[in-house]
Formats: structure tokens, sequence, C-alpha cells
């Protein structure tokens, strides 16, 4: 008798066994999430319905900027290969958008065939209207980088009533759409001409919850000065620390993200650094992808919550008969108030709220008399995924990060710089010598061994006590000295002879030049006496 009660109620207590974090979130998603968003009209509020193609896509990257900051020659100099629709000049060239992904052959996808194909997470942009997706499309090619991330390329940010007026769709609106679902949103500025538009500021505030994914270029920085330079990154963070709400430094880096040579290469060592660091970002996507996008999900839920307490606190203020579109006035402009009241009775932080302006004017087009009552057990299931669902899920998130190569994405300009003489740091440091026949340390030991026949050495060694006297005149930290001091100690015997103690003077000139020290010391750093034993 009543046994399906039981069978409820044990279903209820069976935690949800995942296989991968994909499948993890889609079911959370579709069993916990959408039931909550369909009951209080989310979609018609902030953001469509997730579909599986959200969950499986590969990491995207959004590129950002005003026309002629370079966007599509950044992506052309990442995957090393024209891809079609690429058009590349100093006046507005890219009028799309252009999504650069994997294909088995080059070729061009139209946004109307694009939105309507289930296997690509872009069927919901179909409600920007022909205007967006006639300069829409899928730029496919087979490239190894496209193997790992996608990248979008979009239309350059005009100046004046062009950017608003002349496009036919909300342009602000398709870089939210787009900003939810990318792992990475890179802005762009130009070195050259720096310029933040009012339109780029009002796109950048339209990120404004995206602040995580945001890392800025500052790109063609090879076509001014090291001293135009400074003054010009002062003006970029200057300028940003206006539009970027946050107390955080947004991270900005800089370089000339092109094939040709540099203009000026006062900063070369500068520009190459910066590219390694922004590659890395980029290289670490696809490992970080199922993080990010429980992260995403997570940011979902909350904001699924505090818009079902709003509707539901507009539903019970409403009137049940007269005074309807009065009542409805009052409601919109007294929103704050609102916000306030639920902010106060449901614990719920500030910063989690909508944008009390845009929900404003989505309002004034709803009919609140289809708004739904608060309904506890909706709320309490999103409660219950948030506390439990998702912490065994990021168990598996771990996993899978364990299980992944550091470095995934592969190929165009990531493969330039990998190893060989030409990777980042190579033959500097401690790499200093790596090729040379002799031994790197032998050209300074003559002024080294002058300072270790002053210790008074016994039987060709000095004592740990004698190199200490000495290796403090550097002033370096105990801790660096400490492993400066096993690095050099090659045979382990707790003295130095001559050659150990002209490596530890070698490698103490590596770390005051401002060079990490090896972990371990590496072959051609051996002393050449030691290397038969070794």
């Amino acid at each position: 008798m009543f046994s399906w009660v039981s069978k409820d109620a044990r279903r209820k207590k069976e935690p949800e066994l995942f296989q991968t974090v994909a499948e993890g979130l889609r079911q959370l998603y579709a069993q916990k999430l959408l039931p909550l968003e369909e009951h209080y009209r989310f979609h018609e509020f902030h953001s469509p319905a997730l579909e599986d193609a959200d969950f499986d896509n590969k990491p995207m990257v959004l590129l950002v900027g005003q026309y002629s900051t370079g966007k599509t020659t950044f992506i052309r100099h990442l995957i090393e290969q024209d891809f079609p629709g690429m058009r590349i000049g100093p006046e507005p060239t890219t009028d799309s958008f252009i999504a650069v992904m994997h294909g088995p052959t080059e070729g061009v996808v139209p946004g109307n065939a694009l939105v309507v194909d289930p296997r690509r997470p872009f069927r919901k942009l179909n409600a920007f209207g022909n205007a967006f997706l006639n300069r829409f499309m899928c730029a496919q090619l087979p490239n190894p980088v496209l193997d790992s991330i996608s990248i979008i390329d979009t239309p350059g940010i005009l100046s004046g009533e062009k950017q608003r007026i002349s496009r036919g769709y909300d342009f602000a609106a398709v870089l939210e759409w787009f900003a939810e679902r990318v792992d990475r949103i890179i802005l762009l500025f130009d070195a050259h001409k720096l310029d933040i538009s009012d339109e780029f500021s009002e796109v950048i505030k339209a990120l404004k919850n995206h602040e995580d994914k945001i890392r800025v270029v500052l790109n063609k920085a090879d076509q001014i000065e090291t001293q135009q330079l400074m003054r010009v990154y002062g003006a970029l963070m200057w300028s940003l620390g206006k539009i970027i709400n946050t107390p955080e430094v947004v991270r900005v880096y800089i370089g000339s993200f092109w094939s040709h040579p540099l203009l000026i290469p006062d900063n070369r060592k500068l520009f190459e650094a910066e590219e390694q660091d922004l590659f890395k970002d980029i290289q670490s996507l696809p490992r970080n992808a199922a993080l990010r996008k429980l992260n995403d999900l997570i940011k979902r839920a909350r904001l699924a919550k505090v818009h079902a307490y709003i509707i539901s606190s507009l539903k019970k203020e409403m009137p049940n008969v007269f005074g309807k579109e009065s009542k409805k006035k009052e409601l919109v402009n007294n929103l704050g108030e609102i916000y306030q009241k639920v902010e106060r009775e449901h614990q719920i932080s500030p910063g989690d709220f909508p944008s009390l302006r845009k929900m404003q004017e989505l309002l004034q087009t709803q009919d609140f008399s289809k708004f739904q009552a608060l309904k506890p057990k909706l709320l309490d299931t999103v409660d219950d995924m948030l506390a439990n669902d998702i912490a065994r899920l990021m168990v598996i998130v771990r996993q899978e990060e364990s299980l992944m190569p550091a470095q995934v994405v592969k190929g165009g300009a990531f493969d330039g710089t990998m190893n060989g003489p030409f990777g980042h740091g190579y033959g500097e440091g401690a790499g200093e010598g790596i090729d040379d026949v002799e031994w790197v340390v032998g050209k300074d030991k003559p002024t080294y061994d002058e300072i270790f026949y002053t210790l008074s050495p016994v039987n060709g060694k000095i004592t740990g006590a004698s190199a200490k006297k000495e290796m403090v005149k550097s002033k370096l930290p105990n801790t660096v000295l400490g492993k400066i001091w096993k690095l050099a100690d090659v045979d382990r015997d707790g003295l130095l002879d001559d050659e150990e103690f002209a490596l530890a003077n070698h490698l103490i000139k590596v770390k005051l030049e401002g060079h990490e020290l090896p972990a371990d010391l590496p072959p051609h750093l051996i002393p050449p006496s030691k290397r038969r034993h070794e």
C-alpha cells in the first residue's frame, strides 16, 4: 500500500550518480533547475534555456574590441592559417560574428543553418532575428588549435549612432549572450591609438557579471617606444578602472600579436614573456572547462532563485480584481523596494540581484496576472542541488582535471615556443651554456678560485660554515641559499670543492639576475669532475 510514496522517498535519498561532469550538469539542469526557470519565466527576462550542446561544446574564446585593434589578426596569429570569411584592414572590415571552429573541410556555415544544428551551441541565437543571423556565420577548417578551442571573432565596435542603429540588432545583448557561454573574453586595445569610446564602455559594462572571464590585451605595442608605452599602459588602466567596477586589477597582456618583425624591438623580452603568459592562460581553458561550466550553472541557479523571489513578490502585491494596471506601474517604479524586501527576507547578497533598470524595462511588457506565487518545493530542490549535488560533481571535476595534460591546446603559435632555442627563457639563467661544449661556470672559475683559497680548504674542500660566510654576502634569504647549497653539493658530502664552490657562486649570480633556480641541477651545470659519477 502506498508503495509509490516509499519509492519516491527512496529516490530522493539516493544520491545522483554521474559518469562525467557534462552528463551530471545536463541532468541537474534538466531535472532541478529548469522547472524553476520555466515556472517563473526566467527565459523571458535573463537567458534562454540551456541545451545539450551547451554542456558538451569545446571551450570558446570571445574577442571584443574597437575596429582595427587586431582581433582577426590575433586569431590568424594563434592558428597560423587563414580562415574562410577572414578580412583584415585598417578600416572596419569584419562585419559579422564569425565562430572559428574545427571541421573536416574548409568552409562557411551561414547563421540561419547554424541555429538549427543541434550539435552546435548556437540554437538560441535565433531570438535575435534575421538581421543578426545574416551577420553570423561559422568558419570551419581542419586546424590543431581548433581541436581544443573555438574562437569567436566579432565586428569592430563603432563610434556614434552607427553602433546602435545601423546594425539592425542589439549588439550589446548578443555579446552578453556569448559572454555567458564562453570560457574567456579577450578585450583588445590598440596601443598606437588608445581610445575607449562610449559605445565600447557600454559593451564592457554589458559584460559586468563576467569579470572573472575577462583578460585585456594591449596590442600593437611594438609601434611605440618604452616611455610612450608606460604612458599608454597607465592611461588604459585608468580608463578601465572607471568602467570595470572591481577592486581587483584586471590582467593586461602587452605585446604585438602577429607574425611580422617588431617595429621597435626595445621591449622584445617583455613581449615574449607576456605572450607566453597569455598562451598559458588560453592553454589552460580545456583543463578548466568543466569547472567553468559548473561555476556558470551555480551562477545561473543563484540568479534563478532571486528571480523567483522577485516574481512571486510582485504576484503577492497585485490586486485580484481592480486597479491592476495602476498597481503594476507602481510596482515597477518601486522595484528597488521589492529588491530590498527580498534581500531582507531571504538573506540574499545584493550582488546576486539582476540590474534594476533592465528588470524595470522588461517588466513593462509583462502580464503580472500570469506570474506565479512562491512554490517552496521548487526552491528547495535547487537548494539541495547547490548544497549536495554540486559537491559530488566537484569530485568528478578534480578527477577529470587530473587526467588531462597541463597544456591541451597544441599547434599554431602554441608550438612555436614550446621547445628548442626559441622557447621562452632558453639559454638564460640556469639554462645558460646548455648547448656549450665547455662547462659554462668555467669562464668565471678563476675569480671564484681566488675566494675559495682564502677560505682555508682542507684536502681541497671547505666546510659548510666557511662557505656560508661567503654566500651570505649575496644578501639572499637563507631559504634561497639553502637551495643553492643543495644544488651545488653534487656529491652530497656536506663539503664543497673548488668546482662545487664555483657552481654555488654561479647559481647565486643566476638568482641575483632575477632568474628562477632549477628544482634539480641541469646536466650542463654538473662539474666536469663529477660527470663520470653521474
